[in-house]
């Protein structure tokens, strides 16, 4: 299970008093306001800031990060992530599970055979499409829906499924 969460990546500088661009990786844009602090990742190296104001515009998150003070400052944060820790991540509700957990699991069926691992969640309008490396090689791409998930367990690191005809 992941310790931490991305919820941005720094896109560009904003103005001259060192306020960046964040594209959100989170659901919820609006949960910066929440945030006082957030794990900048620089390469190699991370660093524990924290966040001295919010502002949106448009499909974007406008951060002033603290000792970040003008543009030279924030230029080398282009594609830096930005991470909260698992305790400041949204809460879930029921049936509702982070990607970055789903990521790597097992998948079984109603018989606990072995059919792969979760490579990928595909974030569409109506629902999620897991994409699921069979043992095979192949690739099924199984919507998340309650007929097909029949049962997650993020501690234990797999799901059981049900393929609806016509899938595979």
């Amino acid at each position: 299970m992941e310790t931490r969460f991305q919820v941005g990546v720094i896109t560009s500088p904003h103005g001259v008093m060192g306020e960046v661009k964040v594209y959100p990786t989170t659901d919820d844009p609006k949960r910066f306001k929440r945030l006082k602090e957030v794990t900048l990742a620089l390469g190699k190296e991370e660093r524990q800031v924290e966040i001295e104001h919010v502002k949106f515009s448009k499909q974007m998150v406008i951060l002033k990060l603290k000792g970040f003070d003008n543009r030279d400052d924030v230029e080398k944060l282009r594609q830096c992530s930005l991470y909260v820790p698992r305790e400041n991540a949204v809460h879930l509700q029921k049936d509702e599970y982070f990607i970055a957990d789903l990521i790597g699991m097992r998948v079984v069926d109603e018989k606990d055979q072995e059919i792969g691992i979760l490579q990928d969640v595909m974030v569409t309008g109506a629902n999620d499409v897991y994409v699921i490396r069979m043992t095979d090689g192949e690739e099924l791409l199984l919507p998340a829906i309650r007929e097909c998930i029949l049962d997650v367990q993020v501690e234990e690191g797999f799901m059981k499924v049900h393929i609806l005809e016509g899938l595979l």
